[in-house]
């Protein structure tokens, strides 16, 4: 897997996840849970954005834990 592009929009309370090239979207499915899955031609899932996100705290920060399994 490359490269992961995490973007926080603190005006319209969004976080968007992407797995892949963002140029490579090419449909949008909501969900119940209001996250937007973005997927590619070939119907794979290659970002996805959470709806009406605010942090936690009073601060500018946005703290992110990072987890890198590797397969065995």
């Amino acid at each position: 897997m490359g490269k992961i592009k995490v973007i926080y929009d603190a005006v319209g309370h969004t976080l968007t996840v992407w797995l892949d090239d963002p140029s490579r979207e090419h449909i949008c499915e909501g969900t119940n849970d209001e996250v937007v899955v973005m997927k590619d031609i070939n119907n794979r899932v290659i970002g996805f954005e959470v709806l009406h996100v605010e942090p936690g705290s009073t601060t500018n920060d946005l703290e992110v834990e990072t987890f890198v399994l590797k397969a065995s």
